[in-house]
């Protein structure tokens, strides 16, 4: 017999196929392989039993592929195959040089952020000397307890100690002060890009909560002075205080475009003629016309 004699009667012809014929053999091996194996923690009944459907299930299906496999002949309709969906068509949006491929586009300079912490710094000390005045008469309470982690004598301060005007704890107090304002405004020239609708709310109400809840955390192990004598209220009219100021000084700068699809060369300044200009097409070359 040819090959493909072999093949049209192995598979059938142009208007039928050759199949496996359907059994239920397996099934009831599978069965009594099952029985057999409960048997085993019930009775000996069961397990002659599965081993009873075990023998015919291996019996059935071996008289069905020895010596020669039941086929049977399955007749090809050939139906056109349609495929429905339930589900809405949406159409895909086609994205154009004009789309925003990175958020932010523009960014706020470090200028900005270093002048809104300033800004902020400078407001945020009224709300705190006016708490030294009117609770303990004196204005270098709140300056004492923010530079109290550097004064060496300041282990356990009594209520004139703090009252009174300690040159290293001015010093200490101005240092903590003022990087503090400086990374937080670069943090809000940072942020306030991301939150064009309301960089005030974020500015002035979300961020002084979140960072309000993380002090008052984690200020005893920071400074056990400052946690020992703070008065919380004040402390929080202060933190609102430098947060809106802070967010109203940045939120009028001038913005600048953020240049993340520039190349590295070109953002740190360094001169490279013909970084920026557009790359030819790509295609066979031109032939060059001749000039007369």
């Amino acid at each position: 017999m040819t090959e493909t004699a072999h093949k049209a009667k192995e598979h059938g012809h142009g208007d039928s196929v050759h199949l496996p014929s359907p059994t239920a053999w397996p099934i009831i091996l599978a069965f009594g392989f099952t029985m057999l194996c409960a048997g085993l923690v019930t009775t000996l009944y069961i397990t002659l039993f599965g081993a009873i459907f075990m023998v015919a299930g291996c019996v059935g299906w071996f008289r069905q592929v020895l010596p020669h496999e039941q086929h049977e002949e399955v007749p090809l309709v050939g139906a056109p195959v349609v495929i429905a969906s339930s589900r809405a068509l949406v159409e895909r949006v086609r994205l154009s040089p004009e789309h925003r491929a990175q958020f932010p586009v523009e960014t706020y300079p470090i200028g900005a952020g270093l002048k809104g912490g300033i800004a902020g710094g400078i407001a945020m000390i009224v709300p705190a000397l006016l708490y030294g005045l009117l609770a303990h008469h004196s204005i270098w309470y709140p300056i004492n307890l923010l530079g109290g982690a550097g004064v060496a004598h300041f282990h356990n301060p009594t209520e004139a100690q703090l009252a009174a005007f300690h040159p290293v704890g001015l010093a200490v107090a101005s240092v903590i002060q003022i990087a503090t304002c400086m990374l937080v405004g670069l943090l809000y020239a940072a942020m306030l890009p991301m939150l064009p609708r309301h960089p005030i709310i974020f500015g002035g109400i979300v961020a002084p909560v979140l960072w309000t809840g993380l002090i008052h955390g984690f200020l005893g192990f920071i400074n056990p002075v400052l946690d020992a004598h703070i008065s919380w209220p004040w402390f929080i009219v202060s933190q609102f205080t430098f947060g809106i100021v802070a967010g109203i000084v940045v939120a009028r700068q001038t913005r600048i475009p953020t240049g993340k699809k520039l190349p590295l060369a070109v953002r740190l300044g360094i001169a490279m003629p013909g970084i920026l200009h557009s790359r030819p097409e790509p295609g066979p070359p031109h032939d060059k016309k001749e000039k007369h």
